[in-house]
């Protein structure tokens, strides 16, 4: 396996102590080589959430491991000083609904965070774009996300994802709202992305149109996760 991509080791999450303790997640183990989109599915309460914001830095695990990159970020403790450059800098989000800003145009809303990385704007707008280019969408380049199709604006918040090139990118539900042509698009351009970039990409999904393309599935019950062989059609 590659020494980069995503990587946990033992990974748990326990909220409360005591009797009244509840163990979200029970050592889970996990890797998603660079290039790879991964699946995590499971029933609601199973742990999905709380692996996803322990991944993107979001809460502290109790213990185990975790990799981003060639980085690791946590062994039984943060070793990462700042977690907000960490969130900024090495992870990518992609969210059911866009979460565009409604008064920046399609470019600078791709192009903001790696200007808040000190890139200057020119170089900025233009990494945008060409991430724009690759996503089909550079003709929308100075609309306003309300100008967008809903398909539209996932392409651009796809594209405000890979902006800084991160190793890892999270999908938490990115089909949910969305058609079965519009959410197969959305699943091509995620494996091509992927693949370009050699970014991985883990997608927490329940939706049942997409489940066929994953090769590889993570199935998380009562805070254990299960690796499972998809059938990773159609995006060869």
């Amino acid at each position: 396996m590659s020494e980069k991509g995503i990587r946990i080791g033992g990974l748990s999450k326990r909220y409360g102590k005591g009797d009244t303790a509840v163990d979200a997640l029970k050592h889970v183990d996990m890797h998603v080589a660079p290039g790879e989109v991964v699946g995590l599915t499971g029933p609601s309460g199973s742990g999905k959430s709380t692996l996803l914001k322990c991944l993107g830095a979001v809460i502290s695990p109790t213990a185990g491991r975790m990799t981003l990159g060639d980085q690791v970020i946590f062994d039984d403790g943060w070793k990462v000083k700042d977690l907000r450059a960490l969130r900024r800098d090495k992870i990518g989000y992609v969210f059911q609904a866009p979460y565009l800003i409604p008064f920046l145009d399609v470019t600078d809303n791709v192009a903001l965070l790696p200007m808040l990385r000190g890139v200057p704007n020119g170089e900025a707008r233009a990494k945008a774009l060409e991430l724009l280019t690759a996503l089909d969408v550079q003709h929308r380049a100075r609309a306003m996300p309300s100008k967008l199709s809903g398909g539209e604006q996932q392409r651009v918040a796809i594209a405000r994802g890979l902006v800084n090139q991160p190793p890892v990118i999270l999908a938490d539900e990115p089909t949910a709202a969305l058609d079965s042509p519009r959410a197969m698009a959305v699943i091509k351009i995620l494996n091509e992305m992927a693949h370009k970039f050699q970014t991985a990409i883990i997608v927490v999904t329940h939706d049942e149109k997409i489940i066929p393309t994953f090769k590889r599935i993570y199935h998380i019950r009562d805070g254990v996760t299960h690796e499972e062989t998809g059938e990773g059609r159609g995006f060869e």
